[in-house]
């Protein structure tokens, strides 16, 4: 289970260190509005999915609360099938959907997740509500 921060379900993005906070900045300058998951890993951890609507806390690496978002959409897809507007949006200047592709491969792959095409994935949309 994810933890809960006033009540809220949080996001933590990425694993923690540098990249974590990098795009926690990110999240909180408002240019980066999606992230991507891979579907299996809320089966492991017994979550369920993001809805729109819904507030999420933004944690840093030592589990305070630097944001809150708020959901606006969330779309299961195979992997293959990520639009490039969605990863623009993750705002983390990647070239095309080859480099987003590429970036998100290596680092599942650093997790233990191998992906294909068929890789079923959740695209999360949100907005920035407040940081802290």
């Amino acid at each position: 289970m994810w933890p809960r921060v006033n009540g809220m379900r949080s996001l933590e993005l990425c694993t923690p260190g540098a990249l974590r906070a990098e795009l926690n900045a990110l999240v909180l300058a408002g240019a980066k509005t999606t992230t991507t998951g891979v579907l299996a890993d809320y089966a492991k951890e017994t979550e369920d999915l993001e809805y729109p609507g819904e507030r999420l806390a933004v944690l840093d690496d030592d589990g305070g609360c630097v944001a809150t978002v708020e959901i606006t959409g969330t779309e299961v897809l195979p992997l293959a099938d990520v639009t490039w507007a969605h990863a623009d949006a993750e705002g983390e200047g990647f070239t095309g959907l080859a480099d987003w592709r590429s970036g998100h491969d290596r680092h599942w792959a650093r997790q233990g997740t191998h992906v294909t095409d068929g890789t079923l994935v959740v695209c999360l949309a949100f907005r920035l509500v407040a940081g802290s």
